[in-house]
């Protein structure tokens, strides 16, 4: 990828709750994911990985270890993540003291503070290889950190809780566009998450005035028709008939199907990766992103390899 590409211009696959997920962190970085979601509570001062009500038991300073050496390795030092940090323990702790507590652990962590993209913009791929873009879901007024707001990573002042119809968002010369419909009423909605988060990934209508970051959350969940394996994974045998497709393999499919309507409309003589055809562009967040099948995340990066033209997104 080249350096002038805006990390808006890329398709990024991600895991919701990063650390709920029994595949260790060093093994989702190597299958390809780029964006975590990392959510923490304060246990006896320290930052460690939590999930509502339930401990995940990962200290923070030990997440930020495998980071660092994931990013100091000579195969991936040129790597870039972005990581969504959320407060879980809000209605226990002051949000001061937990934004306190990140920035003290970001800075004392491993790699230390040039590990880090603080600004509360979207930059360049070449601005932060080897570097982790924060992406904060906490701090407030930004109260302790340089530069305040502008100093907490890219940062969204709402998050409207389950907005079925998506919510859009500005970060300096961006447009946000986030889609979260997490609270599914039962399984039965599962096609109509996958069609409203798959819309998000398309490019917008009318060329837009200013860039467009999209940001799709395939995840959801509710009790007790709609447990986050069953979204995911689906259930039954749904290729026979008996059971129903989980959002996952009808994400898959969805990119499948927008690949190969590329490759047939593309120009016999046109060079592959520099067409006309549909760009799927954004970050996908997904539960259990290895399930059913293991074809998901690798879709997804082939996805910046499509769609390509020169002059644009940095081309």
């Amino acid at each position: 990828m080249p350096d002038a590409l805006s990390l808006s211009s890329l398709c990024l696959p991600g895991t919701h709750d990063t650390y709920e997920l029994s595949t260790p962190l060093g093994a989702q970085l190597q299958s390809g994911i780029r964006v975590l979601d990392v959510r923490l509570a304060i246990v006896k001062s320290r930052l460690i990985a939590y999930h509502g009500v339930y401990p995940q038991r990962t200290p923070f300073q030990e997440i930020l270890s495998t980071i660092h050496d994931f990013l100091t390795a000579p195969a991936t030092y040129r790597e870039t993540i972005v990581m969504s940090i959320k407060q879980e323990d809000f209605a226990k702790n002051s949000s001061l003291v937990f934004s306190r507590l990140v920035h003290e652990e970001i800075l004392n962590g491993p790699g230390g503070r040039d590990m880090w993209y603080l600004r509360n913009r979207i930059p360049t791929l070449g601005e932060v290889r080897g570097k982790v873009v924060l992406f904060s879901r906490f701090g407030g007024n930004g109260e302790g950190w340089q530069d305040g707001l502008e100093g907490l990573g890219i940062h969204p002042l709402t998050w409207p809780d389950s907005d079925k119809s998506g919510f859009s968002w500005q970060c300096k010369d961006t447009l946000v566009k986030t889609h979260d419909w997490y609270n599914l009423p039962s399984f039965l909605a599962i096609p109509e998450k996958v069609a409203l988060a798959t819309q998000v990934l398309l490019p917008a209508p009318n060329n837009p005035p200013m860039p467009i970051l999209s940001i799709a959350y395939l995840s959801a969940a509710s009790f007790p028709l709609a447990l986050p394996p069953t979204v995911a994974k689906g259930f039954g045998w749904p290729k026979m008939g008996l059971g129903v497709e989980g959002v996952n393999s009808r994400f898959a499919q969805w990119i499948l199907t927008h690949l190969a309507g590329e490759s047939e409309s593309q120009d016999p003589g046109s060079v592959a990766g520099d067409n006309d055809g549909p760009r799927i562009r954004g970050w996908a967040l997904l539960d259990f992103y290895d399930e059913p099948e293991s074809a998901l995340t690798p879709l997804l990066v082939e996805c910046n390899y499509r769609g390509r033209r020169k002059g644009e997104e940095g081309w």
